[in-house]
């Protein structure tokens, strides 16, 4: 796993280009901390540079960039292609040589070959690369199917920058650093930057399943070999129609197919375990075709209804794994608040970005890549709102708009305390607030929002929300409809953002069996009733999970990987909430609706109600941009 970046330059600006493209390398170290590499061409070619975290083949053989063996291509990549071994033996046989183990040089000569599009239909990974072609002087940018690895890229007065995060652009004089309100508006939503804008107005991200091909002058031109929709939608018309018992062994050996291949590694590996359905599942079938205990990690907090190290230990302890566990103070996880503005740079509001870097953190002492869970419940139906989304349907079918609003505003009318916890409050709301929308759709995208669009929190950005959504599938029952939605934005906006900022902030590779595509594919051909069966998601999985690990350990309601941030900004961390959310500062700096952020902080504060959500995404957004120091918007 590493880091890329580059740029183009077809206006020979006045400045040092070699300078330029090492800030933009180096502010990516965490990325890559083995080594270094640039590449530079001539003025009117691509500046390329490459920061390696070393993985598969630890020599200088794998060094980047990489030039192809016919000179014409120059490769800077990011990834892991896991049948990279089977490519290189067709390629071989067509007569190409090669002089690395690795899988880079088998990206590089399979687009040399093949082409670029024809090439990545067929890798099976998790990657991100620039292929700049010396003769007909164009740039591909290609990315993974679902985005696991980022890739951003922008043209700012002439110059074509792109690089795995957003501050290696920002390292470039060309770079411009104006504020999109838009964004703004569509992260204070969601928590995360929705679609393929970013913070920075005309700055983008490279959509997932995509080649992106930009020649100067001629602009950009994109081709997609992969659709999601497309996918799910084949899926359910070709429905696996076996016995329960024949399903259950097939997607057994699929994902054994899809841990196995994501075990190769020239570097000590392990897996992420909070003792979940998905962290289980992928540490069984890890363990289960490993000839010594694996490593596995998790972390513990104090603070009651936040802690699943218990429930980690004795799937641990059933499986036969070394285990490292660690309990985190509450003074601990709230320092890792200090590094989100650097780790995440661009705003990003979901908290639990706090666990998950510190249980990166914590396995990276012992090993450099590690497996995780991340896309169980998108695939299998794992979240409340699929296992609930016929009942949603029926209930809008069958109760008139106006008495549902009437109930919904009755319920959010009642005071927090009432509910007991802090969590079923948030259930309750969520409640009130879905009952107020008028269709399943706005249903569904009223529970996967922070703040409603009638709260304009953020200022003078009406008529800059287009095209946060997809739009509503028009295949599939209600749940279908919701998994797809969330595993076109959610899963890769959200979850894989955050595994992707936390891991390589501390230089460990997490890699992620269930988005391998050949269990995607077949997830869709599941029938629903062996996903989501008597209240509960994922049936099918737990089955598989049952032949390893006793449900009696697994057994539990959902618990997510959350920190009580709710009662932090009461306690330790309200004078540092104050401070960003000082009212003349915030009139000052003219984002936000002053009034309407201080009432709700002032509510959240006083106990009147529980805010944390759509505090979080203000506090994040104050906090990240008085670390980068903007002074421009649009």
């Amino acid at each position: 796993m590493c880091g890329i970046v580059g740029f183009i330059d077809v206006t020979y600006g006045g400045y040092d280009r070699q300078a330029a493209l090492s800030s933009m390398t180096v502010s990516i170290r965490h990325r890559g901390p083995d080594d270094q590499g640039i590449w530079m061409g001539r003025d009117d070619e691509a500046a390329l540079g490459h920061r390696r975290l070393s993985v598969i083949d630890l020599s200088s053989a794998a060094h980047q960039p990489m030039v192809s063996g016919n000179g014409r291509y120059v490769i800077v990549y990011n990834g892991e292609v896991y049948n990279f071994a089977d490519l290189r033996a067709e390629l071989l046989a067509e007569g190409i040589d090669f002089t690395s183990e690795g899988d880079t040089q088998v990206v590089l000569e399979a687009c040399a070959a093949w082409g670029v599009d024809a090439a990545v239909s067929r890798f099976n990974g998790m990657f991100a690369f620039a292929l700049w072609d010396r003769r007909e002087k164009s740039l591909a940018l290609a990315l993974d199917r679902f985005s696991i690895k980022p890739l951003y890229w922008c043209e700012h007065g002439g110059v074509f920058l792109f690089g795995s995060e957003l501050k290696s652009l920002a390292a470039h004089p060309a770079f411009r650093n104006d504020i999109d309100r838009g964004a703004l508006a569509g992260f204070m939503r969601y928590g995360y930057v929705p679609g393929v804008r970013t913070i920075y107005a005309g700055v983008h991200k490279v959509e997932p399943g995509t080649v992106m091909t930009w020649r100067p002058n001629m602009g950009v031109n994109v081709t997609r070999y992969w659709d999601m929709r497309e996918v799910a939608n084949r899926g359910l018309t070709n429905a696996d129609t076996r016995s329960e018992g024949e399903l259950v062994e097939a997607l057994d050996d699929v994902l054994r197919a899809a841990v196995k291949c994501r075990m190769v590694s020239d570097v000590p590996m392990g897996a992420f375990l909070s003792g979940g359905i998905d962290s289980s599942t992928i540490t069984a079938l890890m363990q289960d075709q490993s000839k010594v205990p694996i490593r596995t990690f998790s972390i513990g907090f104090s603070e009651r209804g936040y802690d699943e190290s218990g429930y980690a230990r004795e799937v641990a302890r059933h499986l036969g794994t070394d285990h490292t566990e660690l309990l985190v103070t509450e003074k601990e996880a709230q320092e890792v608040i200090l590094k989100l503005p650097s780790l995440y740079d661009e705003p990003f509001a979901d908290s639990s970005q706090i666990p998950t870097y510190l249980v990166s953190a914590l396995a990276r002492a012992s090993v450099t890549v590690a497996l995780s869970g991340d896309g169980g419940d998108e695939m299998f139906g794992g979240y409340n709102r699929h296992v609930l989304a016929q009942r949603i349907s029926q209930v809008f079918a069958a109760v008139p708009y106006s008495v549902r609003k009437g109930l919904g505003f009755l319920a959010a009318s009642i005071p927090q305390f009432v509910w007991e916890s802090p969590r079923r409050a948030d259930k309750i709301a969520k409640l009130a607030a879905m009952m107020r929308e008028r269709t399943v759709e706005d249903a569904y995208h009223g529970l996967s929002a922070f703040w409603n669009p009638s709260d304009p929190v953020v200022l003078n950005a009406s008529g800059e929300i287009a095209g946060w959504h997809k739009k509503w599938p028009q295949f599939g029952g209600a749940a279908e409809k919701m998994m797809l939605l969330d595993a076109e934005t959610y899963l890769t906006g959200d979850i894989l953002t955050k595994v992707d900022r936390a891991s390589m902030g501390v230089g460990l590779e997490a890699r992620v069996p269930f988005l391998d595509y050949r269990v995607v594919q077949y997830a869709w051909r599941l029938p629903m009733s062996v996903k989501i069966r008597d209240g509960r998601g994922k049936w099918i999985l737990r089955q598989v999970l049952d032949k390893y690990v006793p449900a009696n350990l697994i057994e539990r309601p959902k618990m997510g990987f959350g920190v009580p941030v709710d009662s932090w900004l009461r306690g330790d961390l309200r004078d540092w909430a104050e401070d960003l959310l000082d009212e003349t500062r915030l009139n000052r700096e003219g984002f936000f609706d002053v009034a309407m952020v201080r009432r709700k902080w002032d509510e959240h504060v006083s106990g009147k109600r529980n805010w944390q959500h759509q505090l979080w995404c203000v506090l994040i957004f104050q906090a990240w941009q008085s670390f980068n120091k903007f002074t421009r918007s649009v």
